[in-house]
């Protein structure tokens, strides 16, 4: 027997919440990327993973520092102004090699290519849910 949809009601109003965004951080990001030229992005999805540390991360290459504070600065500018947050932290401004923006369920790392070739992320979190944008 079907259970009644009304049991839909009864999930934690939170998890949707966060859901929703998630999405819309996610999607904020991603084109932020775009507009700035950021190469091979790419998503990943870690809620079934249970030692992650975030929902996502979004992972991206520029070629140069000048396009990796480029595109920071514009992640940062666009999820404040269509999301209304501030980054929870953000790590490697100073060197602009790896720069890591942390908006806690959703984690952008912008990478020159050859720290991402180096440190491999996709494949340390291969079993995770991957999606390319372009």
């Amino acid at each position: 027997m079907l259970e009644p949809l009304s049991v839909l009601n009864n999930r934690p109003k939170s998890t949707i919440t966060r859901l929703t965004k998630s999405s819309k951080i996610l999607k904020t990001i991603i084109n932020a990327i775009l507009d700035k030229k950021g190469e091979h992005i790419v998503s990943l999805d870690l809620r079934k993973i249970e030692e992650a540390a975030a929902d996502f991360f979004i992972v991206c290459q520029a070629s140069s520092t000048t396009q990796v504070r480029a595109i920071c600065d514009h992640i940062e500018d666009e999820v404040k102004k269509v999301c209304g947050e501030n980054p929870y932290k953000h790590e490697g401004r100073k060197a602009l090699q790896w720069v890591i923006i942390d908006y806690v369920n959703v984690v952008v790392h912008v990478m020159h290519p050859e720290a991402r070739e180096f440190y491999k992320l996709e494949e340390m979190w291969s079993d995770a849910v991957s999606q390319i944008h372009e």
